[in-house]
């Protein structure tokens, strides 16, 4: 797995929407987590 360089976060009124990309531009993370449980996501 490449090593993740850019991360672009989307901030909607109930998901977070995570990216993330290598130095290549390829994507290595996206993920959609819903405002209710974002604590936990980023604890």
């Amino acid at each position: 797995m490449s090593e993740i360089i850019t991360v672009g976060l989307d901030l909607a009124k109930n998901v977070f929407q995570v990216h993330g990309a290598d130095s290549k531009g390829n994507a290595g993370i996206a993920k959609l987590i819903e405002r209710v449980h974002s604590d936990r996501a980023v604890a």
